[in-house]
């Protein structure tokens, strides 16, 4: 994972991997020189984070529309946003499992659970996050 400056164009070598409601997207991002693609998280007042696998990205934009939208601005200097932090266990471990520095079984080891158990965990996220996506699209919000 990487962090950049927030821009909403699409430049070149670039393309929408998933676009959700309210203005959050993940894109592609093909640099120049490397074989594989990045996958680029915006949001309004969100700054872009890169991963390496669509599915850590997507894994964070469910983790960002169940908790309602978080800052990572800052995170570097004050830790895990506090609203990652509120939102309980399982939002907690579905967003260390986004960070550079984990993977599964630290997750699970922090934890003291099983892989098994922190799969649990982020299918839960995952359906919250569907589930409030389909009520504000319900709502009309696009």
């Amino acid at each position: 994972m990487s962090r950049t400056n927030k821009s909403s164009a699409i430049d070149e070598g670039e393309s929408v991997y998933r676009e959700y409601i309210l203005g959050v997207r993940i894109v592609t991002v093909r640099l120049p020189g490397e074989d594989e693609p990045q996958y680029r998280f915006e949001a309004p007042e969100h700054i872009e984070i890169r991963f390496e696998n669509p599915e850590l990205a997507e894994l964070y934009a469910d983790i960002y529309f169940d908790v309602n939208g978080f800052e990572e601005a800052g995170t570097g200097e004050r830790g895990v946003p506090p609203e990652i932090i509120q939102a309980g266990r399982d939002t907690l471990a579905a967003y260390f499992l986004t960070q550079p520095y984990s993977d599964i079984n630290w997750v699970a080891s922090f934890y003291g659970k099983k892989p098994t158990e922190i799969e649990r965990y982020i299918a839960s996220v995952r359906k919250r996050a569907q589930e409030i996506r389909d009520g504000a699209e319900e709502m009309g919000m696009e």
